[in-house]
């Protein structure tokens, strides 16, 4: 069945960024596992671009164009129930969480993955 096989997709989706749908502490724990990971890698020499250079400003775009829209997608589908208003809601909150306290979060992270480095260089 289409609808069923639509539903299925709109899951699998939601399982890779459910931390976006979630509570902001879970949210943040995810994203600055994810920066920390880009960051490593910049350094290292596998990625071209400083991820601090566009973090701010990227999870903005990603809630506007992609988890908000699937987030209302999972809403519409209605197979969840109100689990689906939670995950719209909390993409919401998130989003509006991330684009006032999202700059210097990026500098908190930034700080806090130098120190580590610090601190493994140490032994």
């Amino acid at each position: 069945d289409l609808r069923a096989t639509v539903v299925i997709e709109h899951i699998m989706q939601a399982s890779d960024v459910s931390h976006t749908m979630q509570h902001w502490h879970v949210y943040r724990k995810w994203n600055q596992k994810l920066f920390h990971e880009m960051l490593l890698a910049y350094r290292a020499g596998r990625m071209d671009s400083d991820p601090a250079s566009f973090w701010y400003k990227g999870e903005i775009r990603f809630f506007d164009n992609y988890i908000i829209p699937l987030a209302k997608k999972l809403k519409d589908c209605n197979v969840f129930g109100v689990s689906s208003d939670e995950c719209l809601n909390y993409a919401i909150s998130n989003r509006n969480e991330w684009e006032a306290r999202g700059k210097q979060i990026v500098e908190e992270m930034l700080v806090e993955f130098t120190d580590k480095e610090v601190d493994a260089e140490k032994g």
